[in-house]
């Protein structure tokens, strides 16, 4: 299981009641091996974040959004998770973007994320080494 703790940067000049929206890129990385299913926990540890929906991933085996538990989206929490029952030539490997997490932010400034990999496995089912990443999503 890898937890890190991870800083977005967010614009310096706004005032603590605008609103704006932003998306997160998340990465999964298993390097040389076939990714076929992965499971996260992203929490924002700051109270002003609230996300909004979810996206799949840039890969087609992840192409559709992951599952999710609507509920904890409430709690500025959200845990993803998704697998694909394709041979390895049809899935991901090295680092593949799966997810993008919108999120709806009040008050400038940067925001603190903990992410948390709990699982990621091969076709068979075997746990496979690999990292997790985020990132602001760009353009």
């Amino acid at each position: 299981m890898q937890t890190d703790e991870v800083t977005i940067p967010g614009p310096a000049d706004g005032s603590k009641d605008s609103i704006r929206f932003e998306a997160i890129d998340v990465f999964v990385d298993s390097g040389d091996l076939p990714l076929a299913a992965w499971q996260l926990e992203l929490r924002s540890l700051t109270q002003d974040v609230e996300i909004v929906g979810i996206e799949g991933g840039e890969h087609p085996a992840f192409k559709e959004p992951p599952y999710y538990d609507p509920r904890a989206m409430n709690n500025n929490r959200v845990i993803l998770g998704a697998f694909n029952t394709g041979s390895d030539n049809q899935l991901p490997s090295g680092r593949s973007r799966v997810a993008r997490v919108h999120v709806q932010i009040t008050g400038s400034g940067e925001r603190f994320w903990h992410t948390e990999l709990t699982t990621s496995a091969s076709s068979d089912g075997r746990h496979i080494p690999a990292e997790l990443s985020i990132a602001k999503a760009q353009g």
